[in-house]
């Protein structure tokens, strides 16, 4: 996935999902449920840090065969 360099600061919920392959719906119940690090609401805007998603990515990922 990289560094994520090439990353806006703050992502809409359509790029996080894009981002973790899943649906925008996903993407808000899984805030709703307080299941992603990095929300900023903006008014009724809400934006996720990418740097936080990315962090939390790597922390939840499984470790590989070398590790």
């Amino acid at each position: 996935m990289g560094d994520g360099s090439n990353l806006p600061l703050l992502l809409t919920a359509d790029e996080a999902a894009q981002l973790l392959r899943t649906t925008r719906a996903a993407i808000y119940a899984m805030i709703e449920r307080r299941q992603l690090p990095g929300i900023v609401r903006l008014g009724r805007r809400v934006l996720i840090r990418s740097a936080d998603l990315l962090d939390w990515l790597d922390q939840k990922r499984a470790p590989s065969a070398e590790e």
